[in-house]
């Protein structure tokens, strides 16, 4: 099933589940990456911001405030944080938006529509924990990035995959990336 979906990277570790992400989403993707996840893509993966950018069909900075997705009447059907960093999450939680991303998700959460956050922290304090719970209770799901083990992962690509792959079943999206349980 072909989506349009916005797509936000954060700060937090783990910038190759949102370019992974982008390169296994079919239809319509549009970017926001927050000014660390711009610093942080070409420490963490051999991907250039620029690269990263070429695979989406938009691209919009985390300042601008006025771009199409800050309006609940700009329509489209889900966005994925990958990956989200308890600072984005406990934004959400509290409806602070003052970027983009932030206000791109408090649209998500006022209109209905489908929020994924792919949290990448460990250990997580009480707080983190309350700020998540907070928002499943809104209709947020939270998908930690943890792989499962049973389709006997090999490589780092394919725990990657695995976790990509879980958080593209949250919206419904067809792909191959792990075996399925049987």
């Amino acid at each position: 099933m072909d989506v349009r979906c916005v797509v936000a990277i954060t700060g937090a570790s783990g910038a190759i589940y949102g370019i992974r992400l982008l390169q296994e989403l079919k239809g319509e993707k549009i970017l926001v990456m927050s000014r660390t996840a711009r610093e942080i893509i070409p420490a963490e993966t051999d991907y250039s911001v620029e690269q990263v950018e070429a695979m989406a069909d938009t691209v919009f900075s985390d300042e601008e405030m006025f771009a199409s997705i800050a309006s609940g009447s700009f329509r489209y059907d889900a966005m994925i944080v990958a990956p989200c960093s308890e600072s984005s999450v406990a934004k959400f939680a509290c409806g602070i938006a003052d970027t983009l991303i932030s206000r791109a998700a408090s649209v998500c959460i006022k209109e209905g529509r489908r929020l994924v956050l792919l949290v990448r922290e460990t250990p997580k304090s009480a707080i983190m924990l309350e700020n998540e719970l907070k928002l499943a209770r809104l209709g947020v799901t939270i998908v930690d990035a943890n792989p499962g083990f049973y389709p006997r992962p090999r490589t780092v690509d394919d725990i990657i995959d695995i976790v990509v792959g879980r958080c593209l079943d949250q919206i419904g999206a067809e792909h191959g990336l792990y075996r399925r349980w049987e």
